[in-house]
This record gives structure tokens, C-alpha cells and sequence, in this order.
């Protein structure tokens, strides 16, 4: 490739970046996990043309998770809008540390509880032709004004294609009524394969159930993030995969990795976007000054959904600021996008405190 070549792609590339960031995003969608669609960067790549144009730009908090497309397609990935964080850990993505700390031994005890609770969930069968259905509330704040304002709890409805892909169109998010389809990720130009950005069951399934080798993969394939730790994009990228359709085997191998990650603790106040109460686990990212909950019952040890707040000030927000909630409230598998769950087919968790 020439000269002039080289440089006409570099400026498309820059211009496509530019218009990415200037796209909306949606609040906090947390589709299975819209962790899917609960990482939303995600979704800021996959929303109509429309859509876009209909709304003005606005600068949001995106979840770390979301870095990978989303089931939680990506809950995701980092401090967005326009507000930058400067450094950040660079490791090497497959050496990052990911050895259990000391510090973290009550949380390892508690996450192999839920993980022994986990498997004894009977597996599920999923199609290809089908599409998970998932359905909760949550917000995120909005950074337009140059400051956090913490957006309203708004009701969400997803339906993600289980086809391995890849495909031009993954599936549709339902927010207070409004439907949103969503499209392949960002660059994406054949469609987006199944993989950690798009999650399918089947997909999943397929992810080594040995923690350690787990854990390696996940320090391996989650993407960097400018505004957070390797161990904390890490923490996050298997938050955005909980809660929804996940095989028994695979969620609790992902329980067993968590526990290997360094500063991963309990967390006996957590509770999710409507406020129920549960065992929680979570990370502090020292650096960012950003905490990240997990919150699971107490009785089943079911995901119940996430919480990440400022724990120092920054030029947004003061410690203590909300930036993101969630609440899982039922999931189910469904033939056709837009269909709702029917008894005989779905399986559900409205546990409402």
C-alpha cells in the first residue's frame, strides 16, 4: 500500500473513531447482561442510524464490561464521554497477575458457595434459531454537562440471537417501550461472530471449566481499558457475563476465576438498582478510585445485579457518586424477538426483595 493509501485509511480510521464517540449511548442497559448490552459501550456501537439521529449526542459513564459487545455484551469497559483517564495498567494482557491474594480468602470462601450452588442448576437446551429474553431496570449517569447526573431506574427488555454468526443484527432492547435494534459491533463489517463481545449460550458452553484456564483465557481476550486496572477490566468483563442464560458449568467456573483475581473481597452492604439486599463481592480499583459490586441471594445464591460508584473524588462526581446499577428480574429463552416468555418456556427470577 502506498503512501497516500496509508494515509486515506488512517483518516478514515480517525474520522470513524470521532463519530463513535460522538454517538449516544443509552442508559444502562443490562441485557444478559445486556451486563449485555450489563458493558453499554456496547450498545452505543450497535444502535440504528435512527436512533442516532434522533438524539442528540450525549457523554456517558459506560460500564468497563462493555468493552466487549455485549449479554452481557460488555458491562464494560471504561470511563467514556469524553472524560479521559490517563494512565492505566499496561501489562501484557495473558500475564497480567491473576494469582489468589491473601486478602481475598473470605471472598474465595463465598464465591465457591455460590459456584457449588451454581452446578446443581440443570442445564439448559438453547437453539441457534432462538433468542434469549432478559428482563430488569437499571441507570447510569450521563457526563454531558461535565458532570455525573445520575439518570432515573428505567425498565429494560432484551432479546439476543443465539445464532453463532457471524450477524448483522444480534437481536433488540426494549427501554421504557422503545424499541432499539441492535447491530453488529463497531467494525464489525461481515457481522459479529459469537465470542466474548456477543455471548450465546452455546458460546459459553464452550469456555473451559477449569478456573485457572478460565482466568488465563479472560486476561488474555478482554480488551484494555484506559480508565481501569487489568485486574479490575477483568473483575468487570465477568460481571457482564453473570446473571441471564449461563450453563451451570461455565457460571460456576467464572465464580471460581473471580476468586483468583487479586482484591476481590465481601461486600456485606451490597445491594442492587432496587435496593434488595444480598451476600456481595466486589473489587476496588485503587487506581480509578472505582468500586464494582456483585450482589447474589442469600437463600439461592442467585445473581441478583451490580452496582460501581466513585470511592475518591474526581472532576465529575464526589466519592460516593452512583455511576451505574442494575437489578436482574427475569430471564427466559423465546423463538422470536419481541415474544414474551410463556410459562412453559421460561425460566424466571422476580424475587422483589
Amino acid at each position: 500500500m502506498n503512501d497516500k493509501a496509508t494515509g486515506a485509511s488512517s483518516e478514515r480510521h480517525g474520522d470513524r473513531e470521532e463519530i463513535a464517540g460522538l454517538l449516544p449511548a443509552p442508559a444502562d442497559w443490562d441485557l444478559p447482561r445486556e451486563q449485555y448490552l450489563r458493558h453499554k459501550d456496547l450498545l452505543m456501537h450497535h444502535i440504528d442510524q435512527d436512533q442516532v439521529t434522533r438524539t442528540r449526542p450525549a457523554r456517558r459513564l459506560l460500564r468497563p464490561a462493555v468493552l466487549a459487545p455485549a449479554t452481557a455484551l460488555a458491562l464494560v469497559c471504561a470511563v467514556t464521554a469524553g472524560i479521559t483517564l490517563t494512565g492505566g495498567d499496561r501489562g501484557p494482557a495473558g500475564t497480567a497477575s491473576h494469582r489468589a491474594a491473601t486478602d481475598m480468602q473470605p471472598a474465595a470462601a463465598l464465591l465457591d458457595r455460590i459456584s457449588q450452588a451454581t452446578e446443581t442448576h440443570p442445564d439448559l437446551t438453547v437453539r441457534d434459531d432462538q433468542f434469549v429474553y432478559t428482563r430488569g431496570k437499571g441507570n447510569g449517569a450521563d457526563l454531558t454537562s461535565g458532570k455525573a447526573v445520575l439518570g432515573p431506574l428505567v425498565d429494560r427488555e432484551a432479546w439476543i440471537s443465539q445464532e453463532p454468526g457471524p450477524l448483522r443484527t444480534l437481536g433488540m432492547v426494549r427501554e421504557d417501550g422503545e424499541d432499539i435494534r441492535i447491530n453488529a459491533n463497531l467494525g464489525d463489517t461481515n457481522g459479529t461472530p459469537a465470542g466474548l463481545g456477543r455471548p450465546t449460550y452455546h458460546w459459553l458452553s464452550s469456555l473451559p471449566s477449569d478456573p485457572d484456564k478460565l482466568l488465563a483465557y479472560l486476561y488474555a481476550h478482554t480488551p484494555d481499558a484506559e480508565s481501569r486496572e487489568r485486574d479490575q477490566a477483568v473483575f468487570e468483563q465477568i460481571g457482564s457475563l453473570l446473571g441471564g442464560m449461563m450453563p451451570p458449568r461455565t457460571a460456576a467456573a467464572l465464580y471460581r476465576a473471580a476468586a483468583k483475581i487479586p482484591g476481590v473481597t465481601p461486600a456485606p452492604q451490597a445491594h442492587d438498582a432496587i435496593g434488595r439486599k444480598g451476600l456481595g463481592i466486589a473489587r476496588d480499583d485503587t487506581r480509578y478510585g472505582l468500586r464494582t459490586e456483585w450482589v447474589f441471594d442469600k437463600k439461592d445464591f442467585s445473581f441478583l445485579g451490580s452496582r460501581t460508584y466513585l470511592t475518591k473524588d474526581a472532576s465529575y462526581a464526589k466519592a460516593g457518586a452512583l455511576l451505574e446499577s442494575s437489578a436482574e428480574l427475569e430471564y427466559a429463552v423465546v423463538d422470536a424477538v419481541g415474544q414474551q416468555p410463556r410459562d412453559a418456556q421460561h425460566v424466571q427470577d422476580e424475587r422483589q426483595g
